[in-house]
This record gives structure tokens, sequence and C-alpha cells, in this order.
């Protein structure tokens, strides 16, 4: 279990820095919003594009995806319909709830966990691309066009072309899909700026904290703790179903798609909640919450399947 503790130790160490960081007021006022529209608009797009720029596209018709496929779309119906029974909430906050119980952390600690832990990162290679793809443009095309007050057809259709993670997200893929190559001039600047994504994101995470108190009332607790439960204790028994029987994965697949779905929230969804300022708090909580408790699960995940 190094690897889930390396992962772990990691993201936990940089978002402490952004914690002091904003608790020593050394970035000044509003800096957590700055990152953040940073990372969103300029440093995440650059590591998405070099990311999937580089991808086998062919992983998005395996067993595997599918099985992950499947266990997040329950995930996201059962959360809905949670939402729809006894939260009642708009659709930017439903959706980003739904997000939040599904959206795997498959960077910055799924890829520390599938070499150390599953001993490739291939396997979280599908779950990026699913995300990067697929997930992502609809949930930020959902949220685009909820929050601009009027909704057209025009304003749906031209949404991914205002989006530049989505924008970034495509190019990368029909790099990857036709072959282009990509000179080393432009691959290497967007390769350092890519780098900062992730710091970035977790450190605007960490400043978010300061002054905040975990699961506090009034702030959509419920929710928190609905997204939570799917995410880390329901998603990996979906995914076991899913990938056993009907799917027939078997040993180290099988062990490979558990694992995955019992990792935690990613940061990102706390990136998309700040970029358009709804369920903000909901978000946060829940990747923090999942992240703690993302630590037992994968321990007994490995315990009865490794």
């Amino acid at each position: 279990m190094g690897g889930v503790l390396v992962g772990f130790s990691i993201i936990g160490f940089v978002i402490l820095v952004g914690y002091v960081v904003e608790r020593t007021g050394v970035a000044g006022e509003d800096a957590g919003r700055v990152l953040n529209r940073i990372a969103f608009f300029v440093a995440t797009p650059a590591l998405l594009f070099t990311v999937l720029a580089q991808a086998d596209v062919r992983v998005l018709f395996s067993a595997f995806l599918a099985t992950v496929l499947c266990s997040v779309i329950v995930g996201m119906l059962l959360y809905v319909v949670l939402a729809r029974i006894f939260f009642r909430n708009p659709l930017p906050e439903t959706v980003l709830g739904a997000t939040s119980a599904t959206y795997v952390n498959a960077n910055n600690i799924g890829l520390p966990v599938a070499i150390y832990v599953l001993g490739s990162a291939q396997y979280v290679a599908p779950v990026l691309l699913l995300q990067l793809l697929v997930l992502a443009p609809i949930t930020l095309s959902i949220l685009d066009a909820s929050t601009r007050g009027r909704v057209s057809v025009r304003s749906i259709l031209t949404q991914p072309l205002r989006n530049p993670m989505i924008i970034a997200s495509v190019l990368g893929v029909l790099v990857a899909a036709f072959g282009i190559p990509v000179p080393d001039a432009v691959i290497a600047p967007l390769d350092i700026i890519g780098g900062a994504a992730i710091p970035l994101v977790l450190m605007s995470f960490g400043m978010s904290l300061h002054g905040q108190r975990l699961l506090q009332a009034g702030t959509g607790r419920k929710q928190v703790v609905a997204a939570s439960v799917i995410k880390v204790a329901l998603m990996p028994v979906i995914a076991y179903l899913f990938g056993r029987f009907v799917f027939a994965l078997e040993g180290p697949e099988l062990f490979a798609v558990v694992t995955v779905s019992a990792l935690p929230t990613a940061q990102n969804i706390f990136n998309f909640a700040s970029r358009y300022d709804r369920g903000v708090v909901v978000a946060r909580d829940t990747v923090l919450v999942t992240t703690i408790g993302a630590i037992p699960a994968l321990v007994i995940v490995a315990a009865l399947l490794a």
C-alpha cells in the first residue's frame, strides 16, 4: 500500500502549503481565486493537451473503461435521485454534486496508486480519457448554459468553442488519433505550463480551507455526505458487480477497476465549482471527505482483491 500513502502524502502536503500561504497572507487578498482562474484558463488546458496528445485512444473501447463508465452512470443516477427527493437543489448544484460523487482523482492520486499498487499507469489512462473527453465537457457545458441566465440552442452548440479545457481536450485527441506530429518547440512550453496545473489547483484548494469548518450546518453537508458515501463506499461495489458479472473481468483487471473506482473526488470539481461560483463549499468538503475516506477504502479493496 506504499503507493496509496505516497499519493496521499503528496497531495496533502501541497494542500497544506496553500493553507499556510492563505493563513499568513503572503499572497495577498483573493489570491486563491486568482490561482484558480489561472489553473482553469491556462495551466489545466495545457496539461490536458499534452496528456491527451500522447494518449492511446484505443483504450476508449476497452471492457475496463466500459465498467468504469457504467459505475459512473449508476453513481450519478443515484445521486440525482437522492437530490431530487431530499435536496431539491438548482441544476448547477445538482450537476456538481453528481460529478463530485463519481469524478475520480485519477491524476495526482490515481497515478501513484496505479504505479505502486497496480503495477502500471495504464489503468488510469482510460479513466483520464473518459473524464477529460466526456464527463468534463458535459459538466462544463451544463454549468455554462445553466449559469448564463438565458439558454439557447446556439449557446449550447457553441459552448465548447468558448471553454479552454474542452478546446484543449479535443485538440489533444485529434493529435493522438491522427498521429499529428507536434514540434518540441510547441510541446515543451506546454509541458512546463501544464506542470503547474495540479499544484495551482491543490494550493487554491488549501487556501479555501482557511477560516472554514468542515461539514458546517447550512452549507450542504447532507449533499456532501451523500456524494462521499457514493464515491468511496458504493462506487467500488458497483464497479465490482459490473466488472465481475457483466464484463467478465477477473484477476488484476478486476482489482484495478475496483481500486480506481475507490479513488477520491478530484480537485477538478472544486476548480469547476469555483469557476462558476456554484456549490463551492459542497465541492470543497466532498473532495476533502473523500480524500480522507478513500484511504481505508483502498486498504479494504487491496485486502479483499489483491
